[in-house]
């Protein structure tokens, strides 16, 4: 049985001004403990799709399973990782660790216990008294990675979380996101702009379509994870098999927003001419 499942979804946002389809006739599924990577042109609903996964929004129409079931909340062993980490600047390195655990009432003793653990994992364990301003990126990134592994996850969803960081920082973040994926054995879904990132650290790979988005195609990666991979040629034919599929959706989009766009500048042109003053038409 697949762990988490799309089956027919799609989503519209409601607009004072107008509907907005973010996603339609979505089908996608992530194995247990497989390592998902999702890519695909800007807006075109990757991160409503993981809002979805983690049951904090409900599609339109279609459905979204967890483990067989339909998912209607939020589940206490799935986490997300946003962009901007969502880090509490007030608040000490261990104190942030601990906090989905204080959130799910977790008594003191045991979530300091495990966002120790947690930190360890990530090498900050020496910086438990520290604050996030005290930190790097790229230690901020680990941070928000122990908050999500305290929680005993069993799905750790990815919104671009590498994006702000430097090339050399961003892989070995990258190594980092591997070695625990392979040791500690969830699922995890990964949204990224990142080509190689999405071949070095997806099992498989779905390329999406602009918006209203949808899976367009989906890549066997068997090799990542692997060590080493990103010297392989497997990895870079692989890139190449990615960017050429995400360039087609790219110029398909562009071709669609400037369909859109003279549509509307005829529309403007026909509503402007309208009717002469003695009743006959332009």
């Amino acid at each position: 049985m697949e762990y988490l499942q799309f089956k027919d979804v799609a989503l519209t946002y409601e607009r004072e001004s107008a509907a907005v389809a973010a996603l339609g006739s979505l089908d996608l599924s992530v194995g247990p403990g497989e390592s998902l990577a999702i890519i695909g042109p800007s807006g075109c609903g990757k991160s409503s799709l993981l809002r979805m996964a983690c049951g904090l929004l409900r599609p339109t129409s279609g459905e979204v399973l967890l483990e067989g079931a339909p998912l209607l909340a939020p589940r206490r062993d799935t986490a997300l990782i946003l962009q901007d980490f969502g880090l509490l600047p007030w608040a000490t390195v261990g104190a942030n660790a601990e906090l989905g655990l204080k959130v799910r009432g977790v008594a003191r003793a045991e979530r300091r216990e495990r966002a120790q653990e947690a930190l360890a994992l990530v090498g900050l364990a020496d910086f438990a008294k520290a604050y996030p301003s005290e930190l790097s990126g790229g230690m901020q990134q680990r941070l928000a990675l122990a908050r999500a592994l305290a929680l005993d996850v069993r799905l750790l969803l990815m919104d671009e979380p590498l994006s702000a960081l430097d090339a050399l920082l961003r892989e070995r973040i990258q190594d980092l996101l591997r070695d625990l994926w392979r040791r500690e054995g969830y699922a995890q879904v990964l949204v990224t702009h990142s080509i190689e990132e999405a071949v070095f650290l997806g099992q498989r790979i779905a390329i999406m379509s602009a918006r209203p988005g949808r899976v367009v195609r989906t890549i066997r990666n068997p090799e990542a994870g692997q060590d080493g991979y990103r010297l392989a040629e497997a990895f870079h034919r692989r890139c190449d098999e990615v960017r050429e599929l995400l360039a087609q959706e790219v110029a398909a989009q562009e071709d669609a927003d400037a369909l859109a766009l003279a549509e509307g500048q005829r529309g403007k042109g026909a509503a402007s001419s309208g009717e002469r003053p003695g009743g006959g038409v332009r």
